[in-house]
């Protein structure tokens, strides 16, 4: 039995365009689709298969991989592939969907007869390029053997959360592990737009919490792109984010917990996008401090 695959790839933004490159690196059969076809076509420089429709890309596929915006794009995307889709194949849903949509998803899988994997991952545009990422995965023991070979082409890391990929359990990781990344990342745009308001040198504060518990690589990182003025092309873009963030206070809403800080982090995302940096990278979550515009004056 050969672990070369046939993988179809639908949705080519940042992280699938990084996981589809990777998949054909390993040397798998990679087939490509966007909704914009421009931005998979230079996808087939790399080796893969630009297909012109879901149902194109899916057919005879070994695994589909659903790197989408949402929850509500991959069950559209999904509903597209249906009539192409074959009976037993393997659907690993990396899309950040929220609790809801992972359950909706995975009884689409049901009737069509696909073995549903709900494998979110951890990790922006660097690692994913590098095939880096964390693939937070959750499925059925017995189809294992198919997808490992996808999630070892895209990661450095695979964590398996449990045996039903209905459950959502990869994707209620996601979210809480999201949930930190978005509160450090404003976190640290509040920092560096309060020391601006009050002419503090932002070197003073990283000087001051240098090598002890308080210091964070990711906030010297995130800071940096403020700073530097880096925020193009996105790691994470501020949309993405706020889709998340939107998630993330669903979720506690649902279950009974009251996320102050998520809420105020979505609601600042959202500023940010709304004032013309929905494109840029989540730090730019930053010009929500200041007046509309992203003006920092």
């Amino acid at each position: 039995m050969t672990d070369k695959l046939t993988v179809s790839v639908l949705g080519t933004g940042i992280m699938g365009a990084a996981m589809a490159r990777n998949l054909v690196r390993a040397g798998h059969t990679v087939r490509v689709w966007n909704r914009t076809r421009a931005k998979a076509e230079p996808l087939a420089a790399d080796g893969a298969q630009v297909a012109g429709s879901p149902a194109e890309a899916v057919r005879g596929a070994d695994v589909v991989l659903t790197v989408l915006y949402d929850g509500a794009a991959a069950r559209d995307v999904m509903g597209e592939a249906g009539p192409a889709l074959s009976r037993g194949t393997a659907w690993v849903q990396s899309t950040t969907a929220g609790v809801e949509a992972v359950a909706e998803l995975a009884a689409l899988a049901d009737e069509h007869g696909l073995v549903f994997y709900d494998a979110p991952v951890l990790g922006t545009r660097q690692p994913a390029e590098a095939g880096q990422l964390t693939v937070l995965a959750a499925g059925p023991v017995a189809g294992r053997g198919t997808v490992t070979p996808v999630f070892d082409a895209v990661g450095a890391r695979t964590v398996w959360t449990g045996e039903d990929g209905a459950a959502g359990t990869a994707t209620r990781l996601k979210l809480v592990a999201n949930s930190w990344v978005l509160a450090a990342t404003n976190a640290a745009g509040e920092v560096l737009a309060l020391s601006k308001a009050l002419d503090v040198d932002p070197r003073s504060f990283f000087e001051i919490i240098e090598g002890g518990p308080l210091d964070m690589g990711y906030l010297r990182a995130k800071s940096a792109l403020i700073l530097d003025g880096r925020l193009s092309p996105a790691s994470f873009a501020v949309s993405t984010a706020a889709k998340d963030a939107r998630l993330i206070v669903e979720a506690g809403q649902r279950y009974g917990v009251r996320l102050d800080v998520a809420a105020a982090g979505a609601d600042r995302l959202a500023r940010a996008a709304a004032q013309g940096h929905a494109d840029e990278d989540m730090a730019a979550a930053y010009f929500a401090s200041f007046e509309e515009g992203g003006s920092e004056e």
